[in-house]
């Protein structure tokens, strides 16, 4: 780690320490504290959500971008440890008539703006590291929070955004996009409306071939990206597999994840990478000898109520890219990569039945802006789907789809795997980040389809993004 990101890390932790005190305390003792229920806390109603974004040199951009289309919203202040990008974001609102935002960059630029400026929600676009002192900091700061995965890269900071969302009732909803992709909300209503009986076990993953990209040095600011996956050997991006899966399966709210082993192959790719490029480009060096996680890592978890979950993690291998996304329940089946498919028997059913059973159960979430969800775009219109129902959310005073305990407990999934992995593929216990309320919670109605409310729907403007996904 650079001795500005030390710098950074500790003035994080330093401001995130000024608003509420949080005692110290080891795992069990947090498990035990009581604490308020951010499940299905619905917040007051804002009838502007004015937006702090920081972070707009990768995945930013397309959050300024997607933010812009949704009534009820004002982009406020931009951020960024560079002040260029700061200018180019502005751009995607001056080009569309809308007002400059308040530009901050340098180190402690986000610092700066969350002094002086008086927000309603920070939306977190930065290296994973800085994820939990920047929410800490932002909803201590009186802003409700939305953060790019994963939400906490340890236990401890997993543990400690849970108890800031709680002692602030600031929402804290970690941007997990893929819960909103198409397939995946059909077969949540499905799951949600009995169409597969008892969920018995699911699948999920992120295999992404993003070799040359993390090894591309004008890619992820000072190769972060890259760095990770010599820092931690495990499953350091579990969220896109595990999110969608662990919402059909009620988990956090009628089941827990109680433990986990997790097994990883050795790398046979990135080593040889940073060799070859280390002899055309000193650049490289570097990262010549280093130890790097390996190809393929495979969690498997297991349910208090007695069922599994596997999650998988590879992005240096030649494969087409997949989330899997499968769930297998008592009366029926679904999986998607490498198609989309359902099956009530030993077969899949055919394509007209398929489409029966999207005009049956697609959710009223994306009968209502799924169309306009596509225009926009965002991985298909996925990412916009999501912002657009945070902002509903906000705005109409109802519960997020996501809370914090979800961001938490799909999170801490990357610290212990590589626990497990360390240890030989030990049994590792998974913290109930609910403290036992995931026993009373109910099923969040992110499809809409108990009626939502009567209040204000954020509309949408009709022209087309022409950012791209990233």
């Amino acid at each position: 780690m650079s001795s500005n990101r030390r710098d950074f890390l500790k003035k994080a932790t330093l401001l995130s320490s000024v608003a509420v005190t949080l005692p110290s305390l080891n795992n069990s003792a947090m498990a035990a504290a009581p604490g308020f229920n951010m499940w299905g806390y619905a917040a007051p109603k804002i009838d502007k959500v004015r937006i702090g974004v920081i972070g707009v040199g990768m995945r930013g951009p397309g959050a300024v971008d997607r933010l812009s289309y949704i009534e009820g919203t004002e982009i406020v202040a931009l951020c960024d440890l560079h002040a260029d990008r700061v200018t180019k974001a502005q751009g995607i609102l001056t080009r569309k008539g809308l007002k400059e935002a308040k530009a901050y960059s340098g180190e402690n630029g986000w610092m700066t703006m969350l002094k002086e400026q008086e927000l309603d929600l920070v939306y977190i676009c930065t290296p994973w590291e800085y994820h939990a002192p920047m929410s800490i900091a932002a909803m201590k700061a009186g802003a409700h929070v939305a953060c790019e995965v994963p939400i906490g890269l340890t236990v401890k900071e997993c543990w400690e955004v849970v108890r800031v969302s709680e002692q602030t009732k600031k929402h804290c909803m970690m941007l997990e996009n893929c819960c909103y992709d198409f397939f995946e909300m059909l077969t949540l209503n499905m799951a949600r409306q009995g169409m597969f009986g008892e969920l018995v076990h699911a699948e999920g993953a992120y295999i992404h071939d993003l070799l040359d990209l993390n090894f591309n040095k004008n890619g992820y600011q000072d190769m972060w990206r890259l760095r990770e996956n010599i820092k931690m050997n495990g499953n350091l991006y579990p969220t896109h597999g595990i999110g969608p899966i662990a919402q059909c399966m009620n988990i956090n709210s009628g089941d827990r994840m109680t433990h986990l082993v997790a097994m990883q192959s050795a790398d046979f790719m990135m080593g040889d990478k940073a060799k070859e490029l280390a002899a055309k480009d000193s650049f490289y060096q570097e990262f010549v000898g280093k130890r790097f996680r390996g190809n393929m890592d495979t969690t498997l978890i297991k349910t208090e109520k007695g069922k599994t979950l596997m999650v998988q993690h590879d992005v240096t291998s030649p494969r087409p890219y997949s989330r899997l996304h499968l769930l297998s329940g008592t009366k029926g089946f679904a999986q998607k990569y490498p198609s989309e498919g359902i099956a009530f028997g030993h077969s899949f059913v055919k394509p007209d039945e398929l489409k029966e059973l999207y005009t049956k159960y697609t959710p009223e979430l994306i009968k209502f802006i799924g169309e306009q969800a596509k225009q926009v775009g965002g991985h298909g219109g996925m990412d916009f789907m999501m912002d657009w129902r945070l902002i509903d959310c906000l705005r109409n005073g109802l519960p997020i789809d996501q809370p914090v305990y979800e961001g938490a407990s799909w999170s801490v999934i990357v610290p212990l795997s590589v626990e497990s992995v360390a240890k030989n593929s030990k049994t590792v216990n998974i913290p109930d980040f609910t403290k036992g309320a995931w026993r009373t919670n109910a099923p969040h109605d992110m499809t809409l389809n108990g009626g939502g409310t009567t209040g204000i729907r954020p509309k949408v403007e009709k022209a087309k993004s022409n950012q791209l996904d990233v």
